[in-house]
């Protein structure tokens, strides 16, 4: 253990003394990584980089230090997984329902960082796929993503493309969601 500093000694003075004499002892040498060279010494560094590589030793999800948009949108990117893994058809439901009801908040309060660009989900129909899923049999894998040229009922097999989704527009009045119509494919003779 070390004496105390003295009162007439500056703090400079007396922590030098204090290393030189650890190394008169030996206590630095046999060290481990002693005498390699430092590791990602070259490569740039930002501000949150001690941060990010503490997590990682600390095997933390990073998911939670995402801004809220982000954070959303890998949210419902992983929802099909997560649905699978429910039991019940009530708690799906409350599942989507919380995703949903937080979406409406997070476009409602002014975002830190990128905007919200996830919409509300329809619970019916990941309810619909979800009982899909529990009815399959165990050996075919489980179908986790819904393509929009499936749901739309007005794409047939001839059409090259999916219909041009409608979407908010300043210029139109408010689009779709000032007429009060739900979000899908524009109806025909929709100006593009």
């Amino acid at each position: 253990m070390t004496e105390r500093k003295p009162a007439n000694m500056p703090v400079a003075s007396w922590v030098e003394q204090q290393i030189r004499a650890a190394e008169a002892k030996g206590a630095f040498a046999n060290l481990p990584g002693s005498g390699k060279p430092l590791p990602d010494l070259d490569r740039p560094r930002s501000d949150l980089d001690w941060i990010a590589a503490k997590l990682r030793r600390e095997d933390v999800d990073v998911s939670a230090l995402l801004p809220p948009a982000l954070a959303l949108a890998r949210e419902v990117e992983l929802l099909p997984g997560r649905l699978a893994r429910e039991r019940s058809e009530r708690r799906v439901r409350e599942v989507v329902e919380d995703l949903n009801k937080r979406i409406r908040t997070a476009v409602l309060i002014a975002p830190v960082g990128p905007p919200v660009r996830v919409r509300p989900l329809d619970v019916d129909e990941h309810l619909r796929h979800w009982r899909a899923a529990r009815a399959q049999p165990a050996s075919s894998p489980p179908r986790v993503a819904v393509a929009v040229a499936e749901s739309s009922p007005t794409l047939t097999r001839g059409d090259a493309r999916p219909p041009r989704l409608r979407c908010w527009s300043p210029r139109r009045g408010g689009g779709a969601a000032a007429a009060g119509a739900a979000w899908g494919p524009a109806p025909a003779g929709a100006r593009p």
